[in-house]
């Protein structure tokens, strides 16, 4: 009785759906829902890439902070954004 889902039944869901949120809420909740799922993936991949740099990594960074890089982010969760960059050098009190 409940092992079968067709159509009608997919198509009936879908319409209660649409009168309890609304048609205009659907596509921001839909957004908000791929925004979340892409940041949970780029998070994964983040873990999974440290963990193997960790074990890779010697114990002593090198001596010159200033050749390392730093990633930036525009916004709070938008890692589609970030970038590295490199610390910009100090021109005006060299003389």
């Amino acid at each position: 009785m409940f092992g079968k889902i067709g159509a009608p039944e997919i198509i009936l869901i879908l319409v209660v759906i649409v009168l309890l949120f609304g048609a205009k809420k659907l596509p921001d909740m839909a957004r908000s829902l791929g925004k979340s799922a892409r940041i949970l993936k780029s998070e994964a991949k983040a873990m999974k890439t440290d963990g193997k740099q960790d074990e890779a990594a010697p114990a002593d960074p090198p001596g010159d902070p200033s050749a390392q890089q730093r990633t930036i982010q525009a916004a709070p969760g938008d890692v589609t954004s970030s970038r590295p960059v490199t610390e910009p050098t100090d021109s005006t009190t060299k003389r």
